[in-house]
């Protein structure tokens, strides 16, 4: 439900919209100038803070993405250098600058403040109304819960405020962290592809979880 609209004192407006109670979002804030196609997205969780990510998060993208550990099911790859990493965030950043977002991607941040991982949304064309979610933790916050509380979040701003109809999300049959992940967040495994990911050990099955809103709203 949105609880207020008002225009601030830099000619932008704020949407707060408080989600119920049995949802792990306490608060999603909407920033938006009406002469700028670019809105700023900020979700606020009891434990952690999402907002669309920024060039000032680069060196801290590019240490995850050189972590052993979130390569090994991961298709992106270890980048050679921070230039590389940069075209991917820039990449990302212009995303978020189109008057119709496709992608989104967030960064993951501790609600006291430190980033520790990316999650992101990317939509399908508005026929099919759907989305595909993909996440990415620095290994010293794994464990902890954190990206079930995360993708969770995302699955409620997908389904509460963009009104799509389903989400996907894909991982290594070997990835047993990210298969708790997703089903703890209430998707459904729904068939296995095989031979989808190439990873740095060779080709690799992949699982294939979804949850439509329906599920969700149940």
């Amino acid at each position: 439900m949105i609880r207020c609209f008002r225009p601030t004192v830099r000619n932008c407006y704020i949407w707060h919209l408080l989600l119920p109670a049995n949802t792990d979002i306490i608060r999603l804030d909407l920033y938006a100038n009406p002469n700028d196609t670019m809105a700023e997205l900020k979700f606020f969780t009891e434990r952690l803070k999402l907002r669309l990510v920024e060039m000032a998060d680069l060196e801290a993208v590019h240490v995850l993405h050189l972590m052993a550990e979130t390569d090994q099911y991961n298709t992106l790859g270890i980048p050679k250098d921070l230039e590389e990493t940069n075209l991917i965030v820039d990449g990302w950043i212009n995303d978020h600058q189109k008057r119709t977002i496709k992608n989104y991607t967030f960064a993951i941040e501790l609600e006291k403040g430190g980033f520790i991982g990316l999650i992101a949304l990317k939509l399908s064309s508005s026929k099919f109304n759907s989305a595909e979610v993909w996440y990415k933790i620095n290994v010293e916050h794994w464990n902890k819960g954190y990206a079930t509380e995360a993708i969770k979040a995302v699955l409620n701003f997908s389904f509460s405020k963009l009104k799509l109809h389903r989400i996907n999300a894909g991982c290594a049959v070997e990835n047993q962290a990210s298969i708790r992940v997703l089903e703890k967040a209430g998707m459904t495994q729904e068939g296995r592809i095989r031979q989808l990911l190439p990873l740095v050990t060779g080709w690799m099955d992949s699982f294939h979880y979804a949850i439509l809103d329906e599920e969700w709203k149940a």
